[in-house]
């Protein structure tokens, strides 16, 4: 028998067929809706954190005297509110989401899955480019009320050593320390190179130091050493923050990836008729009164 022999398949058979697979493409209101609610608890969460004093750094004068319990802190709430943020989301998406009539329950729950993670993708996205637009903005604002004022990488790090560096009881109101504050701001950073600051480097800065503020050599050479001490320091816990912040960051993210995923496969069953959590179902049955004394 050939091939040009067997009949078509019916229409309504290969109609049949598709709707027993179920759709296999992603539907985008869910995930736009899912994204845009985990975002906005992401951002609600982070600025009461930050508010709070629950960040990793700070713009504060004392953020170098934070303790290493509150850099550890701070990265668990900064994991915690990803998970609830992209469990949030992911929920709402699976619920929301329009589920094929029939098919394989393992099917419908990679869906769900599927449609989650594309809620995680596209919050992180939304998420990474309200970041860069608030930290360009605060940039800006900032170069523009500052001026020149930094123009070393070492200011924001090192502007308190760099103050009592060149701290003066007379000056004259013209003088303008700005180049020398960045070219010692350079020569303090490599304190914590792995050789140290070079001997030249420091007999440079004693000068510097000794020439701008007119403190005696003797003076002049202890406060540079102090500075070069409490430099080495702040970069130390700079890294230190940072490298906490990036292992927050990065397992936040991942964590926050199997919360959406598995918030919204919760979230197709609840969507399905399984039965929902007892706080649920309670809300559930509030707003139901409410609606019949309406």
């Amino acid at each position: 028998m050939s091939m040009d022999s067997i009949p078509p398949a019916p229409r309504a058979d290969i109609e049949a067929l598709g709707a027993d697979r179920g759709p296999r493409y992603l539907q985008w209101s869910p995930i736009l809706l899912g994204a845009f609610a985990a975002t906005a608890l992401s951002f609600v969460l982070v600025t009461f954190g930050a508010t709070v004093g629950l960040g990793v750094t700070s713009a504060a004068p004392t953020w170098r005297d934070a303790s290493a319990a509150l850099w550890i802190l701070s990265g668990i709430y900064l994991i915690l509110q990803a998970i609830l943020s992209f469990g949030l989301g992911g929920y709402v998406a699976g619920r929301v989401r329009t589920s094929a009539a029939t098919g394989p329950a393992e099917q419908t729950e990679q869906a769900d899955g599927l449609h989650g993670l594309a809620v995680w993708a596209l919050a992180v996205v939304m998420g990474a480019i309200l970041a860069t637009l608030l930290g360009a903005a605060t940039l800006s604002r900032s170069t523009v009320a500052l001026g020149s004022v930094r123009t070393s990488a070492a200011e924001p790090l090192l502007s308190y050593e760099l103050d009592r560096l060149y701290r003066a009881g007379r000056r004259a109101p013209n003088i303008d320390l700005t180049s020398e504050r960045a070219e010692a701001g350079r020569i303090l950073l490599t304190a914590s190179s792995h050789n140290g600051m070079s001997v030249d480097d420091r007999a440079y800065l004693i000068q510097q130091v000794a020439g701008a503020t007119g403190l005696a050599a003797p003076d002049a050479e202890r406060r540079v050493d102090t500075v070069i001490v409490n430099a080495k320091t702040a970069i130390s816990r700079s890294r230190r923050s940072t490298v906490i912040l990036a292992f927050s960051v990065a397992t936040a993210l991942l964590l926050g990836a199997v919360a959406a995923w598995a918030a919204a496969c919760a979230g197709g069953r609840h969507r399905d008729g399984a039965p929902l959590p007892h706080w649920m179902a309670h809300s559930n049955l509030i707003d139901r009164r409410r609606t019949t004394y309406r």
